[in-house]
């Protein structure tokens, strides 16, 4: 398991940096393990760890995205995902596989207030708000989305915390869509840029930049390599990542 979730982020297992391995194995007491991050912002390897393994399993495998608040808890099947409605802790509990440290994690200091806003170019608005209604089944939840009109694109960001995938379900949806995926704490100390299309992402910018990286460096988003400037070329107001 530990070998496949190091392949998953391009790794081979004993590949570290000084701050030690990128995650730490919990043993279950049935089928279910948990692989647990050690990094705090290493925001998205367990999404790719558990894609990857959700092709070889005949079972649901789970991710806990921790950029959110509150946490966000996926489950994959055949790399198709769902978003469930449970507590991390509930659900690791009812799979026989409580995670270490549970308690601590939630309380910790380290854990960042990340917000998530996205651009989307070469689509109109129309398609996009249609997008999202069939994602939220005909309706979208009042307040959950914040859709702005931008001579750049449409910026999508939320009212009640998060955009969850909402990034990630547009590029899927409108192949033809450009999708810049901005994840960023209130001081940009934090600051990560996903470039997709056609539902792939492309490459990432991010700062502080990663030891092992899971897609291709980018080295300037739009021709800009500071937080600032980049949301500037965005089009972004900085002003929304302070989770208001």
């Amino acid at each position: 398991m530990k070998t496949r979730a190091f392949a998953a982020l391009g790794l081979k297992e004993g590949e570290e940096d000084e701050e030690g391995p990128p995650f730490e194995l919990s043993l279950g007491s049935g089928h279910y393990h948990a692989l647990v991050g050690t990094n705090p912002i290493d925001v998205g390897a367990e999404i790719q760890i558990a894609k990857e393994l959700s092709l070889e399993c005949d079972v649901p495998v789970y991710s806990i995205e921790r950029a959110n608040d509150p946490w966000t808890v996926m489950s994959w099947r055949n790399d198709a995902l769902d978003i469930l409605d449970d507590e991390p802790e509930d659900l690791a509990k009812s799979l026989g596989c409580p995670l270490p440290g549970s308690t601590e994690l939630s309380d910790s200091p380290a854990r960042k207030p990340l917000q998530s806003v996205a651009l989307i170019e070469g689509v109109s608005s129309q398609e996009v708000h249609r997008v999202l209604e069939e994602k939220h089944r005909g309706s979208l939840p009042p307040g959950r989305y914040r859709l702005v009109d931008t001579p750049r694109g449409l910026l999508i960001a939320s009212g009640t915390g998060d955009i969850g995938f909402a990034d990630i379900t547009v590029s899927e949806r409108l192949p033809r869509a450009t999708v810049y995926g901005v994840t960023a704490s209130p001081g940009l100390d934090i600051f990560f840029v996903v470039v997709m299309r056609g539902g792939e992402s492309l490459e990432e910018f991010a700062q502080p930049s990663r030891e092992f990286p899971h897609l291709p460096v980018a080295s300037d988003i739009k021709g800009e390599r500071s937080p600032e400037r980049i949301l500037a070329a965005l089009g972004i107001p900085p002003e929304w990542f302070l989770n208001e």
